[in-house]
């Protein structure tokens, strides 16, 4: 079949995330007003503001046993929690194992493993170094977990496009199916970066948050009064298929994924293009692929990290594409930056509000920016959405825009 005879949808669902980790629990949260944030403990730093997730350990293993979890750093067990459940719901597919992909998206890999190898090395020397740092922390030891736990003998493959990777992996989840490559993928992000070294890098950079407010208000996309990410972990996974694929087995489909596309600014090491240009153009040639107008966008997903030159810039790209008055929310302000999973936590956002037919909201915007006005959703409401966008951008200038339709069983 060709790319354009072969139509892409979603028939599973899996999130772990500081607001739960079930896609119902998840969803409820984020329309009651939840924040995930808390201040955290970290071995060797004062503590800090960021969006943990609880219980990941105890989960993992009872899923999977002591002696699997014990082969994974803790983006391992993200990944693998939330592909496992996503796998779950997408029922029983009856796709060999040959034929079934994942595409991970994920920046740091295993963080937490480095930072203990790291201490060991300094205290215990080198003969106490555990010979699994390396394959526990490598960036694609996410995706090499849920692979081996969930015996996926498919195409598999790690995006570390920064924080537009989970987007890009889930366009490359698309790209599987739409090629006959895979008969089905999971795809989305994972990451687990509460590490002292991490954390205190992106302070360093001056990205992070320092606010003196609560946990819960920190975070706060688009409003003056922001100044810099507030960290979390998590992971979010969708199972793609093809559409007839789907329609054959009666699986429950939740959105169709119509178009996405990739670019790059090639500028700043860390901040985006001022102007949203690449930003701008991202959009645009998403909806080119998904042979969607601009006016018919019924909801945006926005990247918005609550950081000074990127909020900006994303709505400058908003603007330019033409999206002003299409209703927009930051959903990081309720359950934080996951940098690598961030696009695929904010992929099952986005289709969530496409199943329930309801504009999540952006937490903690009371002024937002006066320059370039954008239809800001400040608390969740109903609205009829037919299609909806994701955006993702990452240091080094990556862009990425994900394009979700509505589903509609056919007549």
């Amino acid at each position: 079949m060709t790319r354009m005879t072969r139509r892409v949808v979603i028939t599973g669902l899996g999130i772990v995330s500081p607001l739960g980790s079930s896609v119902d629990t998840f969803w409820n949260a984020l329309m009651s007003g939840a924040s995930g944030a808390r201040r955290v403990a970290l071995d060797g730093i004062a503590d800090v503001t960021a969006f943990p997730v609880d219980g990941v350990d105890d989960a993992a293993r009872a899923r999977f046993g002591q002696r699997e979890i014990r082969r994974m750093d803790r983006v391992g067990r993200l990944a693998t929690l939330a592909a496992a459940a996503a796998l779950s719901d997408s029922g029983e597919h009856g796709v060999p194992a040959e034929r079934i992909g994942a595409m991970v998206g994920c920046v740091h890999g295993g963080a937490q493993t480095l930072h203990d190898a790291e201490v060991t090395l300094a205290t215990r020397g080198a003969e106490r170094v555990s010979p699994l740092a390396i394959p526990l922390g490598l960036t694609n030891s996410a995706v090499a977990a849920v692979a081996r736990t969930l015996d996926l003998r498919g195409p598999t493959g790690v995006t570390g496009t920064a924080c537009a990777a989970g987007t890009d992996a889930v366009g490359a989840g698309v790209e599987l199916i739409r090629s006959g490559r895979a008969d089905l993928a999971l795809a989305g992000g994972a990451e687990a970066p509460l590490a002292a070294l991490l954390v205190t890098g992106y302070r360093q950079l001056g990205a992070l948050s320092q606010t003196q407010r609560p946990p819960q208000e920190a975070s706060r996309p688009f409003d003056t009064a922001r100044d810099g990410f507030v960290m979390g972990e998590g992971a979010g996974i969708l199972v793609l298929e093809e559409r007839e694929r789907a329609l054959s087995r009666g699986a429950t489909i939740y959105a169709e994924v119509v178009g996405h596309a990739s670019t790059c600014d090639a500028g700043h090491l860390t901040d985006p293009d001022p102007e949203g240009t690449g930003a701008a153009r991202v959009i645009a040639l998403a909806l080119a692929d998904a042979q969607v107008a601009v006016d018919a966008v019924g909801y945006i997903n926005a990247h918005a990290t609550s950081t000074r030159a990127g909020d900006a810039a994303e709505a400058r790209a908003l603007a330019a594409a033409g999206l002003t008055t299409t209703p927009v929310s930051a959903t990081k302000a309720a359950h934080g930056h996951a940098l690598g999973a961030a696009g695929g936590i904010e992929a099952v956002v986005t289709v969530l509000a496409l199943v329930h037919q309801t504009l999540p909201a952006t937490l903690n915007l009371e002024t937002p920016d006066a320059e370039i006005p954008l239809a800001h959703v400040l608390a969740p409401r109903p609205a009829p959405i037919e299609i909806a966008i994701s955006n993702s951008f990452g240091f080094g200038g990556h862009n990425a825009c994900l394009v979700m339709r509505a589903h509609h069983p056919p007549v």
